[in-house]
């Protein structure tokens, strides 16, 4: 037996590798797969567990039988029965030996195994932060796909395959995950939902006491007063003895006598000023993001459409690269995305096999991706790009380097001055928020260490398709780019004349089912100065 368990340790070292311990799991689906092979290991050595236990009990449950009987006989006539010297011998056997072996069997701990088990993976783990990360990536997905609490609830989401529910105990948890941010706005949503199951009956572990605390407060840090003077009375019917809602209804009262006292005082009715505060409506909370709303619209597929006019002027093609040798006789698919800026989409452009193995190389070293602090210059993550990247150069594969290859023959530039393949794979939501590719003129130094110049174009590859969410758009200018598995868009960021194209600002849009991975690849000025030459003019 302590063989088997030494095996099974071994083996669990060798399926969990040491550069998976911490990783914000949350922040790519591709690293969050190994934790399903993880619980689903952890659930094997449960049910060893069951049937160790199972066994020792069952080993017990005979044990006690046969004593039952044998009792029953021998209580009925003692003498009689001790009489039998045979019957005399095997009484103080038993009482001297055999329920001695029976007490170490019923001490004997079944669960060493499984709590080895779970001592090693615990290491590998989510943390607190990941769980957090997680509940901030729904009330994301809510915000920006206009999900009400019930449809998320009920896991009603467009492409799943694998649906799922929240109890009322998960919503409760995703409200106080918004308490602790102060986001009041979604901790009375996802309150309100967590009373709303228990209300209709639900059991759950977490009661309406807890729900109510949390609900109240958050309606009154939203200026709702009435409402939080509703939840706190209702809170205090069942538990009248609540010390932190009776302190609460006596302040709410207090506050509510003055502002009577204080609208006596002013011209405006008391109907007028009830009216007001009813027709107050609540909104998550004012970001830093000015074109959010715009943004967000065209990660629904409702941004602004193209007039016939010029719709009429996108083509679909063969191309052959401007008479690429490679590509006269077996020219690519080709199809115009939008006009200004002009984004093309290249079809059936990177096989299935090529993707899995770039995929493949990339995934041990995947790492939270970063962003350059504007002022600093120092790469740190951010709340809003949440995904992982690793990087891939053109010598450590022949595919990396076809794939390269083939990017440089397609568009007409040098990539030996590009940056490497930079593959990222998205986590729950994952998102990137409106960013530029290129250098802006305040950021002089942002690309100086490479000494290749400005990012003059972007080529991205989608290597998956996305079930629902995930888009690439532009809201400079209304363009929404979908992912479809083995296209690849490219764009340049720059005017010939080297002068930043602002309506390249783009995003990722949060990957609401599925799981979105793509590689891309940043092409610089240098290099590129007889490929692409700049003109007079600073818009051209």
């Amino acid at each position: 037996m302590a063989s088997v368990k030494v095996w099974c340790i071994l083996v669990l070292r060798f399926l969990l590798p040491h550069s998976y311990a911490h990783m914000d799991f949350f922040t790519s689906i591709g690293h969050m797969t190994d934790l399903i092979n993880t619980e689903k290991d952890l659930v094997t050595s449960l049910k060893d567990y069951i049937k160790a236990e199972e066994s020792k009990l069952e080993q017990i449950k005979k044990w006690a039988e046969k004593l039952d009987q044998l009792t029953d006989t021998a209580t009925k006539d003692p003498e009689g029965f001790l009489g039998h010297p045979v019957n005399a011998f095997k009484l103080m056997k038993r009482l001297n030996t055999e329920w001695g072996e029976l007490e170490n069997l019923v001490l004997k701990d079944m669960s060493d195994g499984f709590i080895s088990n779970m001592t090693i993976q615990r290491q590998y783990f989510p943390n607190d932060e990941d769980q957090a990360g997680a509940a901030k990536a729904l009330l994301r997905l809510q915000d920006t796909y206009n999900l009400d609490t019930d449809t998320l609830s009920r896991g009603n989401l467009p492409g799943v395959k694998h649906k799922s529910f929240l109890t009322a105990e998960d919503c409760f948890e995703l409200g106080k995950i918004a308490y602790t941010e102060a986001d009041y706005y979604h901790t009375e949503l996802w309150m309100e939902q967590a009373l709303k199951q228990l209300d209709d009956g639900e059991v759950s572990a977490v009661d309406k006491v807890s729900i109510l605390d949390y609900l109240s407060y958050a309606v009154y840090q939203q200026g709702d007063l009435d409402k939080a003077m509703m939840l706190t009375k209702r809170l205090l019917e069942l538990d009248p003895e609540h010390q932190r809602a009776n302190g609460n209804l006596k302040y709410f009262e207090y506050i509510m006598s003055k502002e009577k006292e204080a609208n006596k005082s002013t011209t405006k009715t008391d109907s007028q000023t009830d009216k007001e505060t009813k027709t107050k409506k609540k909104e998550p909370s004012k970001d830093y993001l000015p074109e959010r709303q715009k943004y967000e619209m065209l990660c629904r597929g409702e941004g602004l459409k193209m007039t016939p006019r010029r719709q009429k002027k996108l083509f679909c093609r063969y191309y052959d690269g401007n008479q690429n040798p490679k590509y006269i006789l077996a020219p690519v698919k080709q199809e115009d995305e939008w006009d200004k800026p002009r984004i093309v989409r290249f079809l059936e452009i990177i096989s299935d096999e090529e993707i899995e193995t770039v995929k493949e190389l990339a995934k041990p070293r995947l790492r939270r991706a970063t962003i350059s602090n504007p002022i600093t210059g120092v790469l740190e993550t951010a709340h809003y790009r949440i995904s992982k990247s690793a990087w891939l150069s053109g010598y450590e594969s022949p595919v990396v380097s076809r794939i390269n290859r083939r990017i440089q023959d397609l568009t007409g530039l040098d990539v030996s001055t590009a940056e490497e393949l930079q593959v990222a794979n998205y986590g729950v939501g994952g998102q990137y928020e409106p960013h530029f590719d290129f250098g802006r003129k305040d950021e002089p130094d942002a690309f100086k260490e490479l000494g290749t110049g400005n990012r003059i174009a972007t080529w991205l590859f989608y290597m998956s398709d996305v079930s629902a969410g995930g888009a690439t758009v532009f809201p400079e200018v209304g363009a929404s780019v979908w992912p479809k598995k083995g296209t690849a868009v490219f764009w340049y960021n720059l005017f010939p004349s080297g002068e930043g194209d602002y309506s390249t600002r783009h995003a990722a849009c949060p990957v609401l089912v599925g799981n979105k991975w793509v590689s891309n690849k940043w092409i610089h000025e240098r290099g590129q100065e007889f490929r692409r030459p700049c003109t007079l003019s600073e818009l051209e």
